[in-house]
């Protein structure tokens, strides 16, 4: 038990720091912890890129859309808060990859574009017969030895499954998640399985194969999962809970500094605040603002991230004069496309649109191609319906569109981008012990990731709380 009242203030009001509040006053609560919480926000609302839109019987994500059911994380949090009635899985369907303007069909058993079924990959369109001999290659080629050094999933994959491959197939898969450049993003902070993978069973394709959980040929439940009221439901329901959290609003925190034993927060209210620990759950390029003049937190400052908008548009079907029969699709660079993913709403997630409407969500932006973002929201209705039309042929204006732009909101973990995080622990443990960053800049974007990054500084925090070793997260 910790005797003395601790305080503990959280800098950053998205999903990480709602975990780490909702977690702390937990186990506060339950160990009987004397621990003051603060949860600070610089805007008006908590939640961050989590939005919904509620209009005209639609239900319209801003943000995330939904998180990975096998990353339990996320669907724990939503039983705590009392939500589990709301829970749904996306139905299954077709999905697509835009080549030199054709739809085709993903191949069956892909993993993240990894060919675990010779039929489907065989008989794609994706690829020309030198490309596909190219991949099969990965079933005689020699594992890698990394001896623990990182590098690029674009290397990565090219080594194993050859260039067709990568840019036809995994790249517009995971430019989707990352919105970012597979030749400089870290293999060893995305998708270090597959490094695993190849480690211990040599082929890729065979590792995964045999990896891969076979699922049941009667399965119709999708893997992702969402909140059939939407995912701010579950923003609002963890607010509700923090009733031993003081929570501030549109307060911004100025500086963070030691201060004796603990440390002294300077906010734009003109107010203070100490405390014995804190976790900084905001954006890498905010952190140099707050903590000035620390000269091992400016790797934060250089990290890039990238600029991304979406875009939803809500039709009567009767627009849509070319339907395709899936749930979207994603689109290879090698397109005179500005859009880089669209999903049919209304097809993965039937719940979100009234009978007899479709909702189209385009995604446009990605490194090297964020000028759209800073255009108005009419320009890129135009840009998006324009590439639209080339595959879909819509004969109608939207009944309305709501236009979503996220600026400098997707973090891109460059090769090293581990070994930066570790050095940066080691350094903040030493000089600033009971400081924890977490989030989406630092050990993944998805929901399930915030959330698995906001217990663990709340560990990190209860153990600095009760020892007088600094934890060091790594």
């Amino acid at each position: 038990m910790i005797e003395e009242k601790k305080r503990v203030v959280i800098i950053g009001g998205g999903i990480t720091g709602l975990s780490a509040a909702y977690y702390l006053q937990k186990e506060s609560k339950e160990k009987n912890l004397n621990i003051e919480i603060t949860l600070i926000e610089a805007s008006n609302r908590l939640g961050g890129k989590i939005q919904t839109v509620k209009k005209d019987g639609y239900i319209i994500e801003r943000g995330p859309d939904s998180f990975l059911e096998r990353k339990k994380s996320a669907g724990r949090l939503v039983k705590e808060v009392g939500l589990e009635n709301q829970l749904v899985n996306n139905a299954t369907g077709q999905a697509f990859i835009l080549l030199k303007g054709e739809l085709h069909r993903m191949p069956e058993g892909a993993v993240m574009g990894i060919p675990t079924k010779l039929s489907p990959f065989v008989t794609t369109g994706l690829f020309s017969p030198i490309g596909k001999i190219r991949a099969a290659a990965d079933l005689i080629l020699p594992a890698y030895k990394s001896e623990g050094k990182d590098q690029s999933l674009g290397s990565f994959f090219r080594r194993r499954l050859g260039d067709e491959v990568v840019e036809n197939l995994i790249e517009p898969l995971l430019s989707g998640i990352y919105a970012g450049d597979i030749d400089k993003l870290s293999l060893q902070s995305t998708f270090p399985q597959f490094q695993q993978v190849e480690e211990k069973y040599r082929s890729l394709i065979l590792g995964i194969k045999q990896t891969t959980p076979k699922q049941p040929a009667h399965k119709k439940k999708g893997m992702f999962q969402t909140l059939r009221g939407g995912l701010q439901m579950l923003v609002g329901a963890i607010e509700d809970k923090l009733n031993q959290v003081k929570i501030l609003k549109a307060v911004k925190v100025d500086t963070l500094k030691k201060n004796g034993d603990g440390y002294r927060l300077s906010l734009s209210n003109s107010k203070t605040i100490d405390c014995e620990s804190v976790i900084v759950a905001t954006p890498h390029h905010t952190i140099g603002n707050m903590m000035k003049d620390i000269d091992y937190l400016a790797p934060l400052q250089q990290m890039n991230s990238t600029s991304v908008a979406t875009i939803a548009m809500a039709f009567d079907a009767s627009a849509l004069k070319k339907d395709i029969d899936g749930t979207g699709f994603v689109v290879s660079r090698n397109n005179d496309y500005t859009i880089t993913a669209c999903t049919w709403t209304h097809k993965k997630w039937p719940h979100t649109t009234p009978k007899g409407k479709v909702i189209l969500r385009c995604y446009v932006g990605r490194v090297g191609e964020e000028a759209i973002v800073d255009q108005s929201d009419e320009e890129i209705k135009k840009v998006v319906l324009d590439d639209l039309n080339k595959i879909m042929k819509i004969d109608a204006e939207p009944d309305f569109s709501i236009v979503t732009r996220w600026k400098e909101a997707m973090p891109q973990y460059a090769v090293g981008h581990k070994e930066m995080l570790r050095q940066i622990s080691e350094r903040l443990a030493t000089d600033m012990p009971g400081v924890y960053l977490a989030g989406s800049s630092f050990e993944g974007v998805g929901l399930p990731d915030c959330i698995d990054s906001g217990e663990a500084a709340v560990k990190a925090v209860l153990q600095t709380l009760n020892t007088e070793k600094p934890v060091i997260r790594v």
